[in-house]
């Protein structure tokens, strides 16, 4: 996709008068252990880098590269995390809220509206518009995709230090068969989310 489409949604806000719009995404909110990660990015108007899409659609080498680029050319950018603890009291949903608040709350200008990736915005505190496939659509979106995305699977490869037995390196705590006999034979570590296993855990 080139600059034009990419932007075209952002170019159109912009042209509403709203500045400094931020995009928002997450990552994390299906696997059996770790955190949901969020990240909130506000580029410069038109700055598109080679590669820049849905993080799910691109290889870890080009993720990583594409993160670096975004923090040193973004406007501002905040990452957050809701932990396990968050997830298991507040549900996935709100905790994937919790987190994309405390992205965007690190953000300096604070942003006049936020355009959050998907269909669902209730807990999302400040301005903001929904769009769907938001992170294939609209550059900020896809740039947040990727913030939040590496920091997650960095976060997993140092948990896969300190729980050696799950693989967590691999599969970041997604439901892979791999994982999924590791819980079995080993039992849930500390960073799984009980709620997730529940039906995994009971058929045993």
């Amino acid at each position: 996709m080139n600059s034009a489409e990419l932007w075209k949604i952002e170019n159109e806000i912009a042209a509403e008068g709203y500045a400094n719009v931020c995009g928002v995404d997450e990552a994390g909110r299906g696997p059996l252990a770790g955190p949901v990660c969020a990240a909130a990015v506000i580029l410069p108007l038109g700055w598109l880098p080679e590669g820049l899409n849905d993080s799910k659609k691109l290889s870890e080498r080009k993720r990583e590269a594409l993160y670096d680029l975004i923090v040193e050319n973004a406007i501002s950018f905040g990452i957050a995390f809701a932990g396990v603890e968050e997830i298991e009291s507040e549900n996935i949903l709100n905790a994937t809220f919790l987190a994309m608040n405390r992205a965007i709350e690190q953000l300096d200008p604070q942003p006049s509206l936020a355009i959050i990736d998907g269909n669902q915005n209730g807990g999302i505190v400040c301005l903001n518009r929904t769009i769907v496939h938001g992170d294939a659509l609209c550059a900020s979106i896809a740039a947040a995709s990727i913030l939040a995305k590496v920091t997650r699977d960095r976060f997993m490869c140092d948990m896969a230090e300190k729980y050696p037995l799950y693989g967590f390196e691999k599969h970041k705590g997604y439901g892979t068969a791999q994982h999924r006999a590791a819980i079995l034979q080993h039992g849930p570590c500390e960073i799984h989310r009980p709620s997730f296993l529940r039906k995994m855990l009971n058929g045993q």
